[in-house]
């Protein structure tokens, strides 16, 4: 599982810097903490399935793609 939340959050912040999307404007999108953001980022916290939809909604791509 902590692999998987690594590769998460490599991914968000890898597609999240391309789109020149701060970690703020998410939070605030998710109404959350931008600390909830960074630990997602970081491997920290495993968000559920439904966060992560959410995020993916966020910054503009499918749920597949922040998985891969």
């Amino acid at each position: 599982m902590k692999n998987e939340s690594v590769r998460l959050g490599k991914n968000l912040k890898s597609i999240r810097t391309q789109r020149s999307i701060s970690q703020g404007d998410i939070a605030k999108t998710l109404g959350v903490a931008r600390s909830f953001v960074s630990n997602i980022e970081n491997g920290k916290t495993t968000p559920t399935l439904a966060t992560i939809t959410k995020i993916a909604k966020a910054i503009g791509v499918s749920t597949n793609e922040l998985l891969k």
